[in-house]
């Protein structure tokens, strides 16, 4: 399980350094990659859970015997995103 504990951590702390900035670029995402955002609601909503996804990472990284149920539902949540990203792309 030290490679769990590992991943996880990485995982969490690479996810809040990532997604944390979202909060304050509202505004520049228009003005960079237009349209502009019309519903904050889903913007600020998505963040939100992204933010408390790598929170959930941090709480596996600590204790990943007892957690390991939920280890399975965050590769979801973390594949899903970058699945989602290159389909779009393409």
């Amino acid at each position: 399980m030290k490679f769990a504990k590992v991943v996880f951590w990485l995982a969490g702390i690479w996810g809040i350094l990532v997604i944390t900035p979202l909060y304050f670029i509202f505004d520049l995402i228009g003005k960079k990659d237009p349209p502009a955002i019309t519903h904050p609601g889903f913007y600020y909503g998505f963040v939100g859970v992204a933010l408390a996804w790598q929170i959930a990472f941090l709480v596996i990284a600590w204790d990943p015997v007892r957690l390991r149920p939920m280890m399975i539902m965050s590769i979801v949540e973390k594949f899903s995103y970058g699945i989602t990203v290159t389909t779009l792309v393409m």
